[in-house]
């Protein structure tokens, strides 16, 4: 397949990248963002209830203090964490098959190469902080316990 096209001046120049292509683009932007958002989801949300358990009760703040407490907290956390399971994540993604796009450097830096890998990475993120609120089933039952007590 030809990347390229043949203008009316006769000028040789890149077509732009083909439907196809940009799915590509997305699918390969978006699946590793997937297991990020969920990594990160997932970890935040189990590490900042312990964090709120803990260090909230034994300093004796309340569970709104200790939340901004975590929302300080989980970021710090949460970059050490990621960065170091981004390669995991990387690997999955080429182990389920997933190549690299083929395009040009020039359809690469298109404008709708750039916005088809941004709306995967977005939609990507996205989905996989959703699905990584499943800790949350977990939860519910620990903060009851914890405010009956109190």
């Amino acid at each position: 397949r030809s990347h390229f096209i043949l203008t009316s001046l006769e000028k040789l120049e890149v077509a732009p990248p083909s439907p196809g292509q940009l799915k590509h683009v997305f699918f390969h932007n978006a699946l590793p963002f997937v297991g990020f958002g969920f990594l990160d989801n997932a970890i935040m949300i189990a590490a900042g209830t312990q964090i709120e358990l803990s260090i909230g009760v034994v300093l004796g703040i309340s569970t709104m203090a200790g939340k901004q407490y975590c929302q300080i907290q989980n970021p710090l956390f949460m970059f050490s964490c990621s960065s170091s399971l981004a390669g995991y994540v990387e690997a999955l993604a080429s182990r389920l098959g997933l190549s690299i796009p083929d395009l040009t450097p020039k359809q690469a830096d298109m404008w709708q190469t750039r916005l088809s890998a941004h709306l995967g990475k977005a939609i990507g993120v996205t989905i996989g902080c959703i699905l990584g609120m499943f800790p949350l089933l977990f939860f519910g039952d620990e903060e009851e316990k914890l405010e009956e007590k109190n």
